[in-house]
């Protein structure tokens, strides 16, 4: 019932956090504010999928 998910940068598009989402219980999309590494300040994390290569 879990599914692996990217945290992807709003501003430059860096993956940079993986987390776990349960399915049921959050059907939205994931947002949260987060350190950018590449940025250097606090920027909003969207989900996005992990490719199953």
């Amino acid at each position: 019932m879990r599914d692996k998910l990217m945290l992807k940068c709003g501003t430059c598009g860096c993956h940079n956090y993986v987390r776990n989402k349960n399915k049921r219980t959050m059907t939205q999309k994931f947002e949260i504010r987060k350190y950018c590494p590449t940025c250097r300040t606090h920027q909003g994390h969207k989900e996005s999928k992990i490719s199953k290569g």
